[in-house]
């Protein structure tokens, strides 16, 4: 819709009021657009489109993968963290879904491989005994899940080093070996689809010029869709770029991370070495530093494998432009015609550059004479800005013969001629570069215009019926926003009254402190004085027993004395008399 609006053949105004007649006719245009398969502009759009919708950089695109895991790991993380086992069965029942997600979630081995299951499972007792899951099961929902992953990460930590040492593994495919072989296959593909966008986009340029320079070949090259195949191997020379820049910054964190692995291994093995017995804390930290370089192999083996499919589907978009210019074709076309790559013409320019004195109020940058000049955000994705407009062909910008800066934006130029006719009248020559992003659509995003298309949003569309005005109603949708109770500090007066009679209450009771006094006195007896108090322990019942008991009985004593009362004889005789039994008659 936005390419039939903006083309200035179709007679759409943006600003004017659509009619019934307009809509109809606006819908007959867009099908017979899309159903046209003789113009590269169509595949160039598609392109757009699913380069859009399907390219995302290394941050995004490993987010959303991580994103997606954690998804589907979902249900069986809320199911160990929902149990709540009482008997063994059940416990055992929980140590089993563990064995589970520590599998899926690190990815190494299928885990319906009994070996690996089993490979897994001992790893996990060796950190984590069955008798640990009481302990587990205590624990927050949070330091749940916060330990599984901490557990997935020394379980792949241990499988990973036994499979160095021989001692399982098998299942595990060799990621860094893997890497090693699919970025230079990755490499390739990109170069050669860039080899060939670098042999295609130059013909199409000099048939353009061609036609400018010559009359004649103008009416003989007019009629073939020469502006839009150029503009269909650009835009794809630009994404393969992307793609390309992508497959380096793989290639060199795999190689970075392929050192801190050996790395990380050798220490591991220096520190466990033969040894019955290792701490914890030793070896958990480099079991989960292995841990992480691995998961992070794994994130450039799905990065590369979105960029090697991006590459493959970014063909197809190039059907229409191969097949109304095959080999042949162009080469005939291009008989008596200078073919000259975009190295070479930026080669010829090197020498010349724009005379700062001729211009009074432009500024120019030099690479010399700025700072970051590399890194200067340039218009138009690079091209020549005066070539778009006036020519209708997209060259490429060589800013040493000078970037001009107008109204905080950057411009290169493909010669000086073109940057002296671009500064007499920046204004004019970037009106003419947005209508011919008019008559070309494709060219707001391969020339990133989007900032000079924004008025293409229009919030409602009127339709005329005869002569009233039906006025659509704007699309809604609901929205909401949140903000903090209270952004300042409170700032009441809690003392504040606003009654008079409870402000005649206070001041009759302040009145009346004023004649009351606080005494106080001391006798002798309470003089330095002060309650004190005292805690005994109770004493305790104790016994004691012995081994064995036993008991003995002797004989009670039986003495008995006879004369003590004395008689009739002057002189007492006692006599005294022992009728105790012996012992043994007892």
């Amino acid at each position: 819709v936005k390419a039939v609006v903006l083309d200035p053949k179709n007679d759409f105004n943006v600003d004017r009021i659509l009619t019934k007649y307009d809509v109809q006719n606006l819908i007959q245009l867009c099908v017979t657009r899309l159903l046209d398969t003789t113009n590269p502009s169509l595949d160039t759009i598609k392109m757009q489109v699913y380069f859009d919708m399907n390219y995302a950089n290394r941050a995004e695109f490993l987010s959303e993968q991580h994103r997606i895991l954690e998804g589907r790991l979902a249900p069986v993380v809320r199911e160990i963290t929902d149990s709540r086992p009482r008997v063994k069965e059940e416990m055992e029942s929980v140590y089993r879904a563990i064995v589970s997600y520590v599998l899926l979630r690190s990815g190494l081995g299928s885990p319906t491989d009994i070996e690996v299951i089993r490979e897994v499972t001992a790893a996990l007792q060796s950190v984590f005994p069955q008798t640990e899951i009481a302990a587990f099961i205590s624990l927050s929902r949070k330091n749940k899940e916060q330990q599984l992953k901490t557990l997935t990460k020394l379980v792949t930590g241990i499988r990973l080093f036994n499979k160095d040492r021989g001692k399982g593994g098998s299942s595990i495919d060799d990621l860094p070996a893997i890497l090693n072989e699919a970025i230079p296959s990755a490499t390739r593909a990109l170069d050669e689809a860039l080899s060939t966008c670098h042999t295609l986009a130059p013909c199409y340029t000099a048939l353009l010029e061609s036609m400018s320079e010559d009359r004649h070949r103008h009416m003989q090259l007019s009629s073939l869709k020469l502006k839009e195949a150029l503009f269909n191997v650009r835009q794809h020379e630009a994404f393969l770029c992307i793609l390309m820049s992508e497959v380096i910054t793989s290639a060199r964190e795999v190689e970075e991370m392929n050192k801190q692995f050996t790395a990380t291994m050798e220490q591991l093995k220096n520190t466990v070495q033969n040894k019955v017995s290792v701490g914890t804390t030793e070896v958990f930290p480099l079991f989960i530093a292995l841990s992480n370089l691995w998961t992070s192999f794994q994130d450039e083996i799905l990065l590369l494998s979105l960029l090697t499919n991006m590459t493959n589907n970014l063909q197809q978009f190039l059907k229409i432009q191969s097949q109304l210019f095959p080999e042949e074709v162009l080469t005939s076309l291009l008989e008596g015609v200078t073919v000259k790559s975009d190295e070479e013409r930026i080669r010829e320019t090197m020498e010349t550059r724009v005379n700062v004195s001729d211009f009074k109020n432009r500024e120019w940058l030099f690479p010399e004479t700025t700072t970051n000049f590399d890194q200067l955000l340039i218009q138009y994705h690079g091209f020549c800005a005066h070539a778009i407009g006036e020519k209708g062909i997209i060259l490429p910008g060589n800013p040493a013969i000078g970037i001009l800066k107008h109204k905080d934006r950057y411009y290169t130029f493909s010669s000086k001629e073109a940057a002296y006719a671009f500064a007499q009248n920046p204004d004019k020559s970037i009106e003419l570069n947005t209508e011919k992003a008019k008559e070309h659509t494709e060219l707001i995003q391969l020339l990133e215009l989007h900032h000079q298309f924004e008025y293409l949003a229009p919030s409602g569309t009127q339709v005329r019926d005869g002569d009233e005005y039906l006025i659509k109603p704007i699309t809604k949708h609901d929205s909401s926003t949140q903000t903090d109770t209270h952004i300042l500090p409170p700032t009441i007066v809690t003392s504040y009254e606003w009654n008079e009679w409870e402000l005649r209450r206070k001041a009759i009771k302040l009145a009346n402190l004023r004649r009351k006094l606080t005494r106080a006195m001391q006798t002798d007896l309470s003089h330095m004085r002060r309650e004190s108090s005292t805690q005994v322990y109770l004493p305790r019942d104790a016994g004691t027993q012995t081994k064995r008991e036993n008991s003995s009985n002797v004989p009670r004593p039986q003495i008995f004395l006879e004369g003590l009362r004395g008689g009739s004889s002057p002189t007492t005789h006692m006599v005294e008399v022992d009728l105790t039994r012996a012992v043994d008659e007892t």
